[in-house]
């Protein structure tokens, strides 16, 4: 009974999450069909924006959060709680002001500030509200909200789309997104609140949150160095080509960008943990092993989409039927090559956190950003609508080397020593 129950569970919650994935991904094609190009553009970098405030609203605290929440009785959770709530509304008064200067700046269009801070609340919400189900091993209803926040709204929103023409808008689009996220928040409140959490009284302990800080700015900064360019890629494509060009490109980068779902999904979800636990266990041959392995997967799945993805491509194209896509398809191709290369990048990525390495990784991710904006600045003029992706490719597969290096040589040391 045990094992049938377990195996629900996880069948539940594989479904949930494939779900959401699809839904993600269907998205931008019906998008790309309704909308019209420049509406898909700054529905793009909206997403962009409002995914990348997320971590300063946040600032990756659950890191340090869900680590002193496992192991410790519910009924002191209330005060780590607490205390996370505290230093979010600290975060909220310094950041919710300064994200004023992305409208007086001219990144995002007036048109859009208050769907940008609504949808940036609710959506702050939402994701640590669905870490803190993970964290409390309440996986199906975790899976429930993700799906509420990023998979139920979107196939609303398609259905309601499809069925009535006059809805086809930008409007419309941002509308069921906010009701996905609000319905994420109140369920994933409502169970929390169910769990009766004690020791909200506490005083918040603010010197643990200095301590907490402390942890988890050096992840954080090298959190945003890389989520940086996939967020200034759409900026600085709509800077050299036009809003318009720019629903092209979020086109096809939501395309390639389900490359790296599938692999977290389907490879490293289920490989770094027990990598990890073979590292610490000093099983050596073993994490060798693993790491071959989670190698092999990785090619396996990055083989199956890109023989997919470009042997489906024209007939997509065809069936939106507009121009404007089929005269950028180039840069699909140049977008799939640096998603292929920043999914090979995780292997040895996953391989040194696993051994707690953590410096190369945050070296080479600040790294990243200096290389990006150097190779934009070079090829802007000579290859206009390829600088961007080209400029990726660089960068990812500088990312490659430079954390393979790394992995290579951690890998001389430790056969070294269980030589």
């Amino acid at each position: 009974m045990i094992f049938l129950n377990t195996l629900l569970v996880r069948l539940t919650n594989a479904g949930l999450r494939g779900l959401t994935l699809l839904s993600k991904f269907a998205l931008v094609f019906f998008l790309a069909g309704f909308l019209e190009p420049q509406d898909l553009g700054l529905y793009g970098l909206l997403a962009a924006g409002v995914g990348y405030s997320l971590y300063l609203l946040g600032f990756d605290f659950y890191i340090f959060t869900t680590r002193e929440l496992i192991g410790t009785n519910r009924s002191s959770w209330g005060a780590i709680l607490k205390a996370q709530c505290a230093l979010s509304l600290v975060l909220y008064g310094i950041f919710m002001p300064l994200l004023m200067l992305v409208f007086f700046s001219g990144l995002l269009p007036w048109a859009v500030v208050g769907w940008f801070f609504l949808l940036l609340v609710l959506e702050h919400l939402a994701q640590e509200l669905n870490r803190l189900l993970i964290a409390a091993s309440e996986q199906i209803w975790a899976s429930i909200v993700l799906f509420l926040r990023s998979g139920l709204w979107a196939i609303l929103a398609v259905v309601v789309m499809w069925m009535a023409p006059e809805r086809q808008s930008l409007e419309t689009v941002l509308q069921w997104w906010a009701v996905g996220s609000a319905l994420a928040v109140l369920t994933g409140f409502t169970k929390v609140y169910g769990m009766r959490l004690g020791s909200w009284d506490t005083s918040v302990d603010w010197g643990w949150i200095r301590k907490g800080l402390k942890v988890v700015i050096p992840f954080l900064v090298a959190t945003l160095a890389v989520r940086a360019l996939f967020t200034a890629d759409r900026y600085v494509f709509e800077y050299l080509q036009g809003l318009q060009a720019l629903g092209a490109y979020v086109l096809f980068a939501g395309m390639c960008s389900a490359l790296l779902a599938f692999l977290d999904a389907a490879v490293f979800a289920f490989a770094y943990p027990k990598l990890i636990a073979d590292w610490k266990a000093g099983q050596y041959d073993r994490f060798l092993t693993g790491m071959k392995s989670m190698a092999m997967q990785t090619s396996v799945v990055v083989t199956l989409f890109v023989f997919s993805s470009v042997l489906l491509l024209g007939s997509l194209l065809d069936w939106i039927g507009k121009t404007v896509y089929l005269e950028y398809e180039e840069v699909f191709y140049w977008l799939l090559a640096a998603t292929v290369l920043y999914g090979v990048s995780m292997i040895p990525h996953y391989g040194l956190y696993a051994m707690g390495e953590d410096k190369p990784i945050i070296r080479s991710h600040i790294g990243s950003i200096f290389v990006f904006c150097i190779c934009v600045f070079v090829l802007a003029e000579p290859l206009r609508a390829l600088a961007v992706p080209v400029s990726l490719c660089v960068v990812f597969a500088a990312l490659t080397i430079w954390k393979g290096g790394a992995l290579l040589r951690q890998r001389g040391k430790c056969s070294a020593i269980y030589s």
